[in-house]
């Protein structure tokens, strides 16, 4: 159907033709440098060659060249010299060369009654030359580009002097550049000729503009979209699918799918479109029209033979109105031999528009009944039966058809067959006949990341079970339908409720079911597993596992080993851990376990991500996704895309992570966890990027959601972010008091891996808020989970954690010792965002110790780290600090980084008076005197006395006297 018009969604940059634009470049360059050139830009209607010759226009102009443009429009083959009128008018506006253009309309004004009278051809000849002469003559003083557009619409005597004037601008700095549509040249159009000789002469030069590949297409539309919405990798293929990589195709369509106004199921063609199609079909002879409409039924490819037996016309017509389709350029030649594709998607999708609905359903009935006796493919048949009201056989086919894609692999198309069988499923089929095919379908819904459709198809099918008394079939569904619905959400009481229920119905049921026993444990202990509740998974685990191995059932064995492998590594049994998901991946491939493998990437690429193992995690969740994609397990790969992005934003590639994520959010159409995860990404950037609101509206969705689930690997990241986004603009007591609801919902489960980062951030922000001692005690409690757990890459916050405590307090040294491992071990890592902290915070240690040049270096250090960041925040820290180092110290006081005591006890010292004679002198105890000794010692970071000495000899004049 074809959609009201909408105002135009214009892409705001030229996607795909920099080499076109590289090539005229150079050749503009010539042109000032005197060597004319011919260029014309060909392609298709809607390819893009208005706009690329606009940008052609734009570079000349910038260059200093002076451009003029005219074009040619549709009844200009009926005017003589119609484009050199059009010239002449857009001269009339230029200054400086009004006056050429009024020559030129003369010459053409006066022509016609020249051209009528005897010599025509002598005088047609002279008038050619003038206007070629006039038209060079624009040139004196200047390098000119004429601009020309739509030159298949051109009439004789304008393409004559254009043949003339490529002969005469090879030495002058003139460039001609003209547009036409590959399309449009059919054989008895002027244009068709002429440009063949222009070419074969090499007068001119000709460059093709080709239709934008998927990923153009992709980059296209999502500048298009700009704010006003995201393009998942599904709407994205069929964009280009049913645009076939045309820019205006894409722009239209794209413009359509924002204002709706096709109804479920049928074609969007916007009106624009369907317009021109229309009007280009009323050109055609009334049996070539027929015959494209027939074709239309059939598809988007179709062959001659097929098309003569719904026509019932003579071969030979047939072939004739091939032709004519061809010639007007409506079809091109298919691949197979006879066969024929409609030039583009949205031709044959109009034409099929044009064919009223009781007609379209006895064609469809022709092509399904010709397509049965030619044993053609099970989809096309289901689809064609459908379209044509027969739901019996349309039922049949597409049962057929939907098994065979779910052997292939092709889970999509299993599960829109599936669903086209469910629809024409005869209304009084057995119940458990309909079960079947319900769950069929949920598990191709489910593997195709349509996770609301596959619950409900689960729900509908334990229901008939139930009602007809099969507790142990309906049982059966659980595990798949608790995975399923934790994908959308659920809390993990109420999936833990149904995996219980299960079993109850198990042993209600009276069966001996071991491999369902099994299923149901595996079920309960990944529940367990995605909210870390580490012991009650271990323990349903290995139940699982031994009760599988008994039962000879592998899937649910290598289902078990991939959650106990989870379980170990977030327990701290890294290697052990580790060994046994590598394991269960070459397992399950070898196996051909498909959906076991994708499980066990997910698993182990993701478990790294949160365990600060990028290098792992980058080279299993790259893998990973390769794997889903070809097996077409869809939540399984947008999933670890919004986990890839975790990592990018980690190591610091900002712009990837936003690229990924809001791919993954807006791929992810039906898995919760893989928006939570997307959230997270987009809530770190903005936080980073030092833009508090954005964060906060990501991070407080991510965070709503995962309080409703319940489970700790949803909810704690976005409440970190909350609390680090709160703590770098300045509201520490509410980071503070995140920092601490995130510690409690890790303390429940004893977690470490999604603690560590609250570590810092909350001694951080007790720090600021003056409350040291309750510093010491929050590192002594967090502490302690982290080093229970003993995951390495968690383990760098407690350093940097106390390194913070012992600079708040003045032990310099051991500050700068424990932040500079924290630093190393961040940089080790790839936490680029603790990195730069540590590197802040050592520069501050260094500042305090008195080590200007050394804090300054690690400074600068973490303002490039920053600003290569685009860590805005971070960056306006080390902007300060840089400003305290050119000035006198912490606080500008001339004992600095000691306190006046100290730095009297310290002049004392320099002054070579021992301790005994300080406390005299200050009315002091020596063991006072002592302890400031040590004090100083540490804060300048010396050893000895001696180095005391050195450091207040160093001092101002009038530092000393103060």
């Amino acid at each position: 159907m074809a959609i009201p018009h909408l105002p135009p969604m214009v892409s705001p940059v030229l996607v795909g033709r920099d080499d076109l634009l590289e090539l005229a470049d150079r050749r503009l360059a010539e042109v000032r440098s005197g060597r004319g050139e011919v260029l014309l830009l060909a392609g298709e209607a809607g390819i893009g060659k208005t706009r690329l010759l606009g940008a052609v226009e734009r570079r000349a102009s910038l260059a200093g060249m002076t451009v003029v443009h005219a074009a040619a429009f549709p009844r200009d083959l009926e005017v003589a010299g119609a484009i050199f009128l059009e010239l002449a008018h857009a001269l009339a506006g230029t200054g400086p060369l009004a006056d050429t253009g009024r020559k030129v309309r003369r010459l053409l004004e006066g022509s016609d009654a020249d051209l009528a009278t005897g010599d025509r051809h002598r005088k047609r000849r002279l008038l050619v030359l003038d206007l070629v002469d006039l038209v060079v003559s624009l040139s004196e003083g200047r390098s000119l580009v004429v601009s020309l557009e739509d030159l298949h619409w051109a009439d004789d005597l304008s393409l004559e002097v254009l043949g003339q004037l490529a002969r005469r601008i090879a030495g002058s700095a003139v460039a001609v550049v003209g547009t036409y549509r590959s399309d449009e040249l059919y054989p008895r159009i002027p244009m068709r000729e002429w440009r063949a000789r222009l070419l074969t002469q090499r007068l001119a030069e000709e460059v093709r503009l080709t239709r934008l590949d998927a990923r153009e297409t992709a980059t296209m539309v999502r500048a298009v979209l700009r704010d006003a919405g995201s393009a998942s990798h599904d709407l994205l293929a069929d964009l280009h699918r049913r645009s076939d990589g045309i820019p205006l195709h894409v722009e239209e369509l794209v413009g359509a799918m924002l204002g709706g106004g096709a109804a479920s199921g049928e074609l969007l063609v916007p009106d624009t479109l369907a317009d021109a199609i229309s009007s280009r079909t009323a050109q055609l002879s009334t049996r070539a029209r027929r015959l494209a409409r027939a074709a239309a039924i059939i598809g988007r490819t179709f062959d001659a033979e097929l098309l003569t037996g719904i026509v019932s016309d003579e071969p030979a017509a047939v072939d004739r109105a091939l032709v004519e389709l061809q010639d007007r350029f409506f079809i091109v030649p298919g691949r197979a031999p006879g066969s024929y594709d409609f030039r583009h998607a949205l031709i044959r999708d109009a034409l099929y528009a044009q064919v009223g609905p009781s007609a379209r359903r006895r064609a469809h009935a022709r092509v399904a009944s010709l397509l049965v006796q030619r044993g053609a493919d099970e989809a096309a048949l289901s689809a064609h039966f459908e379209l044509a009201g027969l739901q019996d056989e349309a039922h049949h086919w597409s049962v057929r058809a939907a098994e065979r894609s779910r052997r292939l692999s092709s889970h999509r198309e299993a599960a829109e067959l599936y669903r086209r069988a469910l629809r024409t499923q005869s209304r009084d089929v057995r119940p458990a006949a309909r079960a079947r095919l319900l769950v069929d379908f949920a598990a191709e819904a489910a593997a195709s990341d349509d996770n609301a459709a596959a619950v409900d198809a689960y729900a509908e099918a334990r229901d008939l079970l139930l009602g007809n008394g099969q507790p142990a079939a309906a049982a059966e569904l659980v595990p798949a339908m608790v995975a399923a619905r934790h994908l959308l959400g659920a809390p993990l009481e109420e999936r833990v409720a149904l995996l219980e229920r299960g079993l109850e119905e198990l042993r209600a049921s009276g069966r001996e079911d071991e491999r369902l026993h099994a299923r149901l444990l595996a079920g309960l202990s990944a529940a367990y597993m995605l909210d870390r509740r580490l012991d009650e998974s271990i323990e349903h685990g290995e139940r699982a596992r031994a009760i599988a191995r008994q039962a000879s059932d592998p899937s649910t064995d290598l289902n078990a080993v991939v959650t106990l492998g989870s379980d170990f590594v977030f327990a701290g049994r890294m290697d052990e851990g580790w060994e046994l998901l590598e394991g269960a991946i070459a397992t399950a491939r070898d196996g051909g376990l498909e959906a076991e493998a994708a499980r066990a990437y997910r698993m182990i690429g993701t478990s790294a991500s949160v365990l600060v193992e990028y290098d792992r995690a980058e080279a299993w969740l790259g893998a990973g996704i390769e794997y889903a994609e070809r097996v077409e397990l869809w939540n399984h790969r947008h999933y670890m895309a919004a986990h890839l992005a975790h990592v990018a934003w980690a190591t610091g590639d900002w712009p990837r992570a936003e690229a990924l994520a809001r791919d993954a959010l807006a791929d992810g159409r039906g898995g919760i966890t893989t928006r939570i995860t997307a959230l997270h990404v987009l809530g770190y950037v903005a936080m980073g990027r030092g833009d508090p609101a954005v964060a906060e509206r990501h991070l407080g969705e991510a965070r709503e959601v995962g309080e409703r689930m319940g489970e700790l690997q949803r909810l704690s990241p976005a409440i970190w972010g909350l609390a680090e986004t709160a703590l770098v603009s300045g509201r520490t007591a509410l980071a503070l008091e995140l920092c601490e609801a995130g510690h409690r919902a890790s303390a429940k489960v004893a977690d470490a891996a999604y603690l560590y980062p609250y570590l810092v951030t909350g001694t951080r922000a007790l720090l600021e808020l003056q409350r040291p001692a309750d510093a010491d005690g929050w590192i002594d409690e967090v502490a302690a989970l982290l080093r229970r757990r003993a995951i390495p890459g968690t383990l760098h916050a407690i350093p940097h954690a106390e390194g913070l405590t012992l600079l708040a307090r003045g032990s310099t040294r051991r500050a700068r010792e424990l932040l500079g491992t924290a630093r190393s071990g961040w940089s080790a890592a790839r936490r680029r965002w603790d990195e730069c902290w540590a590197m802040l915070d050592l520069a501050r240690a260094e500042q305090r110790s008195h080590r200007r040049r050394e804090a300054t270096a690690m400074a600068n250090e973490a303002l490039k780290h920053a600003t290569d960041l685009g860590a805005e925040p971070l960056r306006a820290r080390a902007e300060d600090l840089l400003r305290g180092l050119r000035g006198r110290g912490d606080d500008g006081e001339a004992w600095s980084p000691l306190t006046a005591r100290e730095f009297e006890v310290a002049g004392l010292i320099a002054e070579g008076r021992t301790n005994t004679e300080i406390a005299e002198e200050l009315g002091i105890s020596p063991k006072t005197v002592s302890a400031h000794v040590e004090h100083i010692l540490d804060r300048l970071a010396a050893t000895r006395r001696a180095e005391i000495a050195a450091w207040v000899g160093s001092r101002e004049p009038a530092d000393r006297a103060t």
